[in-house]
Order: structure tokens, then sequence, then C-alpha cells
């Protein structure tokens, strides 16, 4: 046994890399720069700033790979590849088929009065609880709001971008959080009972 020889050091961390395929979607430009990238679809084009993270965005293949790039990384850096490869995959879903969220109403005993106004950006709730209180919610940008016409107490928010319509949502439930009272008990509120996207896969 070679006790006095010193214990090799470990080779440090190669270079590492993810890829994101785009091929399946018809053509979705991205413009990855300055690690700012951009995507357009037929819905429109949405960006997300990745400055914050050290790693490297490049295209490959003609544009229909992303290629994402952490070199001699941590374990955080090389968990952050597969984060912003799902924003981007985010990105692209957004502009080619858009995303949905429905919210439903919950009551007991006095029924929730909602009303769409501001061009089906806002939404102001009554009666919740019985109350007088008039509770207006203002959608975030790009996030538009509907009654659904085939659901009763169903609402549809449609947008592009996943985070923002994901916000809106939560904004809408918090807004109608029943306080000083047992919440295993009371539960009236509007909750989302469906995520998806605008367009259907065939």
């Amino acid at each position: 046994m070679n006790w006095g020889r010193p214990k090799a050091s470990s080779p440090p961390t190669p270079p590492r890399a993810a890829a994101l395929l785009s091929s399946k979607h018809p053509n979705p430009p991205l413009y990855p720069a300055a690690k700012v990238v951009t995507v357009e679809g037929p819905r429109g084009k949405l960006t997300r700033n990745f400055k914050h993270l050290n790693l490297d965005f490049q295209l490959l293949e003609g544009g229909r790979k992303l290629q994402v790039d952490a070199w001699f990384g941590t374990r955080r850096t090389m968990a952050a590849i597969r984060t912003a490869i799902s924003h981007v995959q985010n990105l692209i879903t957004g502009v080619t088929k858009g995303y949905r969220y429905k919210m439903r109403f919950v009551y007991a005993h006095f029924p929730i009065n909602a009303s769409i106004t501001n061009s089906n950006t806002a939404i102001e709730i009554r009666n919740f609880l019985g109350e007088k209180k008039v509770r207006k919610v203002d959608m975030l940008e790009g996030v538009t709001i509907l009654r659904s016409e085939k659901v009763k107490d169903e609402l549809v928010l449609d947008g592009n971008d996943i985070e923002l319509v994901s916000r809106s949502a939560a904004l809408i439930n918090q807004k109608c959080h029943v306080k000083n009272k047992d919440i295993r008990k009371f539960l009236d509120g509007i909750y989302v009972s469906d995520k998806g996207t605008i367009t259907e896969d065939a």
C-alpha cells in the first residue's frame, strides 16, 4: 500500500451541455442574443432574460436546435441548464399554442357574481360571502379573461406567457380568501380547475 503517496486529485468537471430540440414546431424563430432569448410565433413574440445565469446559448442546425452550455459548472449551474430549457420550451409553446387556465366559482350559500370589464382585462367580484365589497382584479399584461359560455360559474384566462396567466389566476384566487373563519368549513372562493393550451394537439 502506498501510504506516503498523496491522493490524486479528481480531474476538473468537463464542459457539460444540454440541447433543446424545437423541430416539432413549425419554424419558431429563436433569437438568443447576449443571454436574452426571443421567440416568435403565430401568436406573437416573447422574450426571456437569462443574464443572471452563467450559461451560454447558441443555435445549431439552422436554428432548429438551441444548445445551452455550462462550462466547468457546479451542481447548481448544471441544474440551471434544464431550468433554462424549460423556460424556453414554455416560450415556444406560448407563441405557438398559447396557455389557457380555467377557474370555477365555489360557494355554499351566497352565489358569487362576477362581471368582466375593461375590454376583457379585468374582473369585478361581488357578493362573496354576502359582502357588499366589490373586489376588482386587473389581469397582467397580455392576459384576457372571459366567462365560459358552456359551463356555469367558470372563468377562462388566455395568454401567451404561462407565468403571467398563472399569476393572474393567483390574483383572482387570493382576492377571494376567507378571513377570520375556519377555512375547512368555509370553502367559498374561485379556484383553478384546469390548465392547458388554447390550441389542442391534433
